[in-house]
């Protein structure tokens, strides 16, 4: 018999400080969550196994949402393959073992549309996992969270041990991280945008052809429906969430260009890798339960404009 999530039980949200993270946390909170649990790295070493297995012991968590990661863009995925596999494996594992052990009843494990095979047909389905070679750009990160995916099947086919499994495509919104050496492709182009129309110059050449195409989600829209699928489901298979809509990459800066009011060229530097040629989610799975997103891409940029330019005022004042 199914049992809603109790949102009056502790729930611990690893990765609270993150975009999804912090977002998941707000959402339970607005669903009257009275005992949310947040640690930071400084705090608790995710990685550590020991560490984490004494951080389940003190707090007691009947709930788990694992929403941190190690995550970059294609050239932090390219420069640093070992990290992103490891890393990823070490939070993954370390969380499990903590949960089977202290009788964690469910845990809502974050993935990502990278765990789909570079040539897969398009839209993508849940059942196209593992049907072929990755993206090799981010080969590290996707075979992480295929094994975090596999473990979470395991554990509740072998212990009983509940997952909830949602599958988002590139996400955006409020806490995005704009490092140009590390940042996701939105909050890249936002930030080029911005900073050439205040220093009134060309935008910085961006990487690829441009034609490589990508489904974009505001983080908002995924803690509402994550937290929706914790709340209604017990077993960990995967389901997409997103609009089911893609855009190419030159379509994103052309858009974002439009909204920050930049009006010089664009360049392209096709020296650059694209990635996976397109990533477009099948999403019929989540739209028979009722579900989908309501923040359109446009109304998404604008706010995404809105809060790096007062994440740069706030930066100039504590300077």
């Amino acid at each position: 018999m199914h049992t809603p999530v109790d949102l009056k039980a502790p729930i611990f949200i690893a990765g609270h400080r993150g975009m999804v993270g912090s977002s998941i946390w707000h959402e339970l909170e607005q669903r009257g969550a009275g005992q949310l649990i947040g640690a930071t790295h400084a705090e608790l070493e995710l990685r550590d196994t020991n560490a984490v297995e004494k951080f389940f012991a003190e707090h007691k968590p009947t709930y788990v949402v694992l929403a941190a990661a190690k995550v970059g863009g294609i050239q932090a995925n390219i420069n640093a393959p070992a990290d992103f596999l490891y890393d990823n494996l070490a939070i993954q594992n370390s969380i499990y073992a903590a949960a089977l052990k202290h009788g964690v009843k469910k845990i809502l494990f974050l993935g990502t549309s990278c765990i789909y095979p570079r040539e897969c047909p398009q839209p993508m389905k849940e059942e196209y996992l593992l049907t072929g070679p990755l993206e090799p750009t981010n080969e590290g990160y996707a075979l992480a969270k295929i094994a975090g995916i596999k473990l979470a099947e395991y554990m509740y086919k072998q212990h009983g041990l509940q997952s909830v499994c949602p599958m988002p495509p590139n996400l955006y919104g409020p806490n995005d991280n704009f490092d140009p050496k590390n940042s996701h492709v939105l909050a890249a182009l936002v930030r080029k945008f911005v900073t050439a129309v205040d220093a009134k110059a060309d935008v910085e050449t961006m990487w690829g052809s441009g034609t490589a195409r990508r489904e974009f989600m505001h983080v908002d829209d995924v803690a509402r429906i994550a937290v929706d699928l914790f709340n209604e489901h017990e077993t960990p298979e995967i389901i997409n969430i997103g609009p089911g809509i893609d855009s190419s990459i030159k379509e994103l800066a052309e858009l974002v260009a439009k909204l920050t009011g930049y009006t010089g060229p664009l360049h392209w530097d096709t020296t650059k890798p694209d990635g996976m040629p397109r990533k477009c989610l099948d999403v019929s799975r989540m739209r028979k339960l009722g579900l989908g997103p309501t923040i359109t891409l446009e109304d998404g940029i604008k706010e995404m404009i809105t809060y790096f330019r007062k994440k740069q005022l706030d930066e100039l004042a504590r300077t």
